[in-house]
């Protein structure tokens, strides 16, 4: 094997090792949701430590997401999402304020908490927002994968033009 043709194997490999690390989300997600849900079966007691948990494993969770190969989509829905320029744009947008108004909330919280208790909370939902930065990340990366717009110029080019 040249060394070329081995360096493009063993590529292909980490991306699939990162694919298969992304399915860590799911598990992650689990957990932050039995850490949400766990104050409504306790009478509230412990609600924001339980709270900053799930913060914290839905942040770990989505972050996870970020390591899935862009060239893919999930499904039929976001595939029709990323393909056309219009709702593509819109979901960017969407998932930017998703990031920033969590970030934004958190520091000013934990700046300005009282308590250690909503301090941590604060710390939680920056963590979510940087998880779900990553998610930014790889939408981005999607959009520009699955792009009928820009594949379909890209068909039409002479091989001049695309080596240009």
């Amino acid at each position: 094997m040249t060394g070329a043709a081995s360096s493009h194997a063993s590529r292909v490999e980490v991306r699939q090792v990162f694919q298969w690390l992304s399915y860590l989300q799911y598990p992650a997600l689990l957990v932050a949701f039995g850490y949400a849900a766990r104050p409504l079966f306790n009478g509230m007691d412990g609600m924001l430590d339980a709270y900053n948990s799930a913060l914290l494993y839905a942040g770990v969770g989505v972050g996870m997401s970020s390591l899935q190969d862009p060239a893919r989509t999930q499904n039929r829905m976001s595939r029709k999402v990323w393909e056309d320029p219009r709702k593509g744009r819109w979901m960017l947008w969407l998932l930017s304020v998703q990031a920033l108004l969590p970030i934004v909330l958190g520091l000013l919280g934990a700046a300005l908490a009282d308590s250690a208790t909503l301090s941590q909370m604060s710390l939680g939902l920056v963590a979510f927002g940087l998880g779900m930065i990553g998610l930014l990340k790889t939408a981005i990366e999607m959009r520009e994968h699955h792009r009928l717009d820009r594949r379909a110029s890209a068909r039409y080019r002479t091989a001049a033009e695309a080596e240009a």
